[in-house]
């Protein structure tokens, strides 16, 4: 038994499916909270690219913290022995990626 046709013409059904692909492209940056680039590619997105910034900015930070914190919780032993350097020296350098988020601001 054939099936029933949605579309009209091969072209209705690509045009069917850009549509859901756009639609499904925005959903996923919303949920992402990052706005729309502009309809013109030549207009800059500085919106979006500033909150992109900022949202990897905030993770960082996150990290940090819970570099820091994982880093205190351990005993005194632990925190004198090698790993504990190079935990420290982990830290130290997304410390300086964090800072350097710093400069970003446009």
């Amino acid at each position: 038994m054939p099936q029933h046709r949605l579309h009209a013409s091969a072209a209705a059904r690509q045009a069917a499916y850009r549509a859901r692909c756009t639609r499904a492209r925005q959903v996923e940056l919303a949920s992402k909270g990052l706005p729309s680039l502009p309809a013109i590619s030549t207009i800059p997105g500085w919106p979006r690219w500033n909150a992109a910034i900022e949202a990897a900015r905030e993770l960082v930070e996150r990290t940090v913290e819970e570099m820091q914190e994982y880093f205190d919780d351990r005993s005194e032993d632990w925190q004198e022995s090698e790993r504990a350097e190079q935990h420290q020296e982990k830290l130290d350098t997304v410390q300086t990626l964090l800072d350097a988020f710093g400069d970003l601001a446009f």
